[in-house]
């Protein structure tokens, strides 16, 4: 139902010990990476045909049938791609401070994820935002009127911007590790103990009271409201701020490994009837009338969606992880190019599909066709352009 990538305002179109066996890498992961990076850039895309949340730069040509199939994609993808994403980012945390200490561990993540922070938010965005005003929407403003008098007070946030958001949020969340870390250093050590997977009762309670934690969150702030200056989605964070800490349990545990198959097969299934669930519950709720009640507010639809949002999403982060460790953790050529570019390629998506997408604009195909022609195209030009990024000196010590 919603984007994760918050659009500027911009005017409407025309057209401790370590776990030995977590330490090492884990290639299964790194796939996963991929595969939620080439599912950012597809939700994205599809935004753009099927006007399902916002983005910067949407054709508004979509049809019912269209509105209704990027909404279900858009619902699905959001419920689980972000939260995992921060899951396995979590996973290495604990691993990373303990070999490198606080200092070294904070001046990584700065380079890591403040670089591409700054950069992209006070140098790429409001370039290519200005781009957007002149180009698409027809909005002429001299540069130095725009930035950063205009940039920073109505078309972009102070930090952040675009796809960034997720950066800035790890970023977050990496630091107050190492607070937590630094005020629990004088606790006596406790060695790691590997502890089986937990039981599906378990699954289910936290399950639960995520999607509890996300419909109270919501009676505050619905679905879409975002944090202008930080650009931070709050009504997801319930689930955000879990997984990570998740993660960084999991990785004591070493959970990613000693997953066993039947619960990854078992909780597989349960997201499948959970995605197919999805349309008669909208329908029920009056979604093709008024899908307001679902994002916020005392109302059932926005209970029932929290809870089908949150058993998707631990049904969806365990049957991935089991699917690609089961299936996608052997090397191979592809592999070796797409890995590495994957983080780049991240970044750079929205300056990647917008201009295409406006180049293609008055090509007359049916939404979702085109959706499919330009998705052919661009999800392997970002991890192209990714690479080549990836060749600028330095660079590849920051992506």
């Amino acid at each position: 139902m919603e984007s994760t990538v918050s659009a500027p305002n911009l005017p409407t179109p025309a057209t401790t010990d370590v776990q030995p066996k977590a330490t090492s890498r884990l290639l299964f992961v790194d796939h996963i990476r991929v595969f939620l990076t080439v599912l950012v850039v597809l939700h994205h895309l599809i935004i753009i045909y099927a006007g399902t949340g916002d983005f910067y730069y949407t054709e508004g040509r979509e049809d019912f049938v269209t509105n209704a199939i990027g909404g279900w994609f858009c619902s699905v993808n959001q419920a689980y791609f972000m939260g995992l994403f921060l899951l396995i980012s979590a996973y290495f945390v604990p691993g990373s401070y303990d070999r490198k200490g606080p200092m070294r561990f904070l001046k990584d993540r700065l380079i890591r994820l403040g670089i591409p922070l700054a950069v992209y938010s006070w140098i790429l965005d409001p370039l290519f935002v200005y781009w957007l005003l002149a180009v698409v929407y027809g909005v002429r403003l001299p540069f130095w009127d725009f930035f950063p008098g205009q940039y920073f007070n109505k078309y972009g946030p102070l930090i952040g911007a675009g796809p960034l958001w997720f950066v800035e949020t790890l970023l977050i969340f990496s630091l107050l590790y190492v607070v937590w870390r630094l005020l629990t250093r004088t606790r006596r050590a406790q060695p790691t103990v590997e502890t089986a997977f937990p039981r599906d009762s378990a699954i289910v309670l936290f399950a639960l009271l995520l999607g509890v934690a996300g419909f109270l969150v919501r009676l505050w702030r619905p679905m879409g409201w975002s944090f202008g200056t930080l650009n931070l989605q709050l009504p997801f964070f319930a689930q955000y701020i879990a997984l990570f800490i998740v993660g960084l349990i999991a990785y004591r545990r070493n959970w990613l490994l000693s997953l066993p198959d039947k619960t990854g097969r078992r909780w597989l299934v349960i997201s499948v009837i959970l995605i197919l669930l999805w349309a008669p519950m909208m329908l029920l709720g009056g979604a093709d009338t008024n899908d307001a009640p679902f994002k916020g507010g005392w109302y059932w639809q926005s209970l029932a969606y929290a809870l089908w949002e949150s058993w998707l999403c631990v049904g969806m982060c365990i049957g991935v992880i089991y699917v690609f460790r089961h299936y996608l953790s052997r090397p191979g050529k592809l592999s070796g190019f797409l890995v590495p570019s994957a983080y780049a390629a991240y970044i750079i998506h929205p300056l990647v599909i917008t201009p295409i997408a406006f180049a293609v604009s008055d090509v007359a195909l049916y939404p979702l066709l085109k959706f499919g022609l330009v998705a052919a195209v661009v999800v392997p030009l970002c991890f192209v352009l990714g690479a080549l990024i990836r060749k600028l000196p330095y660079a590849d010590r920051v992506l």
